[in-house]
């Protein structure tokens, strides 16, 4: 996120890092991505960490309320962890464990904050296009985490929306005037204007779930979005970061972000043996553009101003909706 959250200040992220023992010399808000917020801390003999706040309340494929998220984000954050110490994958920058061994704290009923080693490195960003050299070395990590063990505190990642109630929601309510702030109006028209076929999106993604659920595919450990934001490139290749997102799924729940040629597709099973299904390819990359609406649709139609984090996401929100009516 590119604005500080609401509510919570440096003084706040400087006190709940003393459950890492840490006193962070410097503490400087970093302005990246969407969703959490991000600060770098320095410690008096050069250390360097990278600390995340996750807003609970604005979390839903954790959870749809802030308890829920709670929950969600802890055992992810566990999985992470496991992953990096039990599991040997070096490639996973996982969360640092607080004094009493927690991977992650809640600070208020709204707020959990997450502390992570500093590791250098070239950030990718989203909606980057990778080479066909960086797409093959992804695919070769992706290989990797899906032929690993699969962690005892993994969740199961869910085929339906994560919000799929509230979203059906906001779609009877079309109609009705949304006050919610300066892009209420506007992302209720664009809605509306998709009319049907919006709504043969959803019917389609109704028909690939049941496909979905039919299929028996092995269950294995993903990432759920190792798109470019979340890689961070060094001279061995890439490393994942955000886990927040882990979970039991089939591979094409992380191969569609990666792969764009058959020969991807063919090293990918060199490697591991598993034949990725086209269907459930398309069947996830429709399910991340309507959780992306979703989750958009959920900040328009709440309280919110016009700051450079919802100029972003109302960017974010056009592109995709048009993407999913261009039928």
């Amino acid at each position: 996120m590119k604005e500080e959250p609401e509510g919570m200040n440096e003084s706040g992220v400087r006190h709940a890092l003393e459950a890492w023992g840490i006193e962070a010399g410097s503490l400087a808000f970093a302005p990246l991505g969407l969703g959490d917020y991000h600060w770098t801390a320095d410690g008096p003999r050069g250390e360097r960490w990278f600390v995340t706040v996750s807003d609970l309340e604005n979390k839903d494929h954790c959870g749809t309320d802030a308890d829920a998220a709670w929950q969600g984000l802890y055992r992810a954050m566990d999985t992470a962890s496991w992953l990096a110490e039990r599991g040997g994958l070096d490639f996973v920058v996982a969360p640092l464990r607080a004094a009493h061994g927690e991977t992650a704290r809640r600070l208020d009923d709204r707020y959990a904050i997450s502390v992570f080693p500093h590791v250098e490195g070239t950030p990718g960003h989203f909606g980057e296009e990778l080479t066909a050299s960086r797409r093959a070395m992804t695919v070769e990590t992706l290989a990797a985490l899906h032929s690993a063990k699969s962690p005892d505190p993994a969740p199961l990642a869910p085929l339906d929306l994560s919000a799929r109630n509230r979203l059906e929601e906001t779609l009877r309510e079309v109609a009705e005037p949304w006050s919610g702030g300066p892009f209420a109006e506007p992302a209720r028209a664009l809605l509306a204007g998709a009319g049907t076929r919006f709504r043969l999106r959803l019917d389609e993604f109704d028909r690939r779930i049941a496909e979905a659920r039919g299929s028996g595919g092995e269950l294995v450990v993903t990432h759920g979005e190792p798109h470019p934001g979340n890689l961070l490139w060094r001279d061995g290749g890439p490393v994942l970061v955000d886990w927040d997102t882990v979970g039991l799924s089939v591979p094409e729940r992380d191969l569609w972000q990666v792969v764009s040629e058959p020969e991807e597709l063919s090293r990918y099973e060199d490697l591991t043996g598993r034949t990725p299904d086209k269907s459930a390819l398309a069947f996830y990359r429709l399910r991340r553009d309507l959780e992306d609406v979703t989750a958009d649709l959920g900040l328009f139609r709440g309280p919110h101003t016009r700051t450079s984090d919802t100029e972003q996401a109302w960017q974010g929100f056009r592109s995709t909706l048009e993407r999913l009516t261009d039928l």
